[in-house]
């Protein structure tokens, strides 16, 4: 029975309006609802007992505390990414440390809160240090934030470049590879050449970048192979629609709607964003998971690429089968 053009057209229309529905939400739910949920910080000091008692009732719920020796482990725990500030308490008043490196938006909040500390009721001083600060040039992370969007979107293109230019899936996955490369080099001296976005090692940074792209391109190729045309709006749902506005770039995961913002940390596009931030401004600390979960989205790739391409031996095999045999 054929459908006839009035009812495609509004099984079409229903479809886009459902897409742009699922788009809108998408990205502006998490932003709408940007707020604190346990973000780490640590307090140390005479006072420490107090504040941390403070941050419990003024915030509750916005603050994970946890306590260190002296004002040296508070650093420390900043610059290994184990926390994202610190509350220093002495007689003379609190002073706030925060790392605008590792969230912008989170480093203000602290810095805000910091005016209204009151251990013991007494209004105080308290000055605020920005103890791993993020690029000059970039202050406020909106080019660092900036960065996701377009990685997620050029891999997504790039595999669908790839998988209609390449008949050969053997080097449609050499392509990728390539891509990858050329892609992590070229990104990263935009970033770092020429806006001047990221410090750091630019091979270390391209290699970031690089692995990045084979995540998202490799994924998308393997899904195309596997499942075929089908793998791209797959690939786009959650790569794109999904992982982009959960990957926390534009502030951390922390601040959130949860489970969502841990969710997307193991997505390409907030490990991408982790580890370059642990790359750029914290010598790799906390660099560990998003690599392995990176690493382990290019892997998934490889392992969907070699499925699609077993599935297109067998439907060969099967094809050949039927035909005629020759007298």
């Amino acid at each position: 029975m054929r459908t006839s053009p009035f009812a495609r057209a509004v099984g079409v229309a229903l479809g886009a309006a459902l897409l742009q529905l699922v788009m809108v939400v998408a990205f502006s739910w998490p932003a709408a609802r940007t707020a604190p949920r346990d973000v780490p910080i640590v307090v140390t000091g005479p006072q420490a007992a107090v504040v941390a008692g403070l941050l419990d009732r003024e915030r509750p719920g916005a603050f994970d505390v946890r306590t260190a020796p002296d004002e040296a482990a508070a650093r420390a725990a900043i610059a290994d990414r184990e926390a994202y500030g610190a509350v220093v308490t002495a007689p003379s008043g609190p002073k706030v440390l925060t790392a605008s490196a590792a969230s912008p938006l989170v480093a203000q909040q602290l810095g805000a809160m910091a005016a209204q500390l009151r251990p013991g009721g007494a209004p105080v001083s308290s000055p605020v240090q920005d103890v791993v600060a993020a690029d000059s040039d970039d202050p406020r992370g909106a080019g660092f934030g900036a960065l996701a969007l377009p990685l997620v979107m050029s891999g997504l293109a790039g595999a669908v470049l790839l998988t209609f230019a390449i008949p050969s899936l053997a080097w449609r996955t050499a392509g990728t590879a390539i891509f990858a490369v050329l892609g992590g080099l070229d990104v990263a001296w935009i970033a770092q050449g020429w806006l001047s976005l990221l410090p750091g090692s630019y091979i270390t940074l391209a290699g970031v970048m690089a692995l990045t792209v084979l995540a998202v391109s490799g994924t998308v190729v393997g899904l195309a192979a596997a499942i075929g045309r089908a793998g791209f709006g797959l690939g786009a749902l959650t790569l794109l629609l999904l992982g982009n506005p959960l990957s926390g770039a534009t502030s951390a995961p922390e601040l959130l709607p949860q489970p969502w913002g841990a969710i997307g940390q193991y997505l390409p596009p907030g490990a991408s964003a982790t580890l370059l931030r642990s790359a750029a401004f914290f010598d790799g600390a906390g660099g560990a998971g998003p690599l392995t979960v990176l690493a382990a989205w290019a892997a998934a790739g490889l392992v969907l690429v070699v499925v699609g391409g077993l599935r297109g031996r067998s439907a060969g095999e099967a094809e050949h089968g039927r035909e005629p045999a020759l007298a």
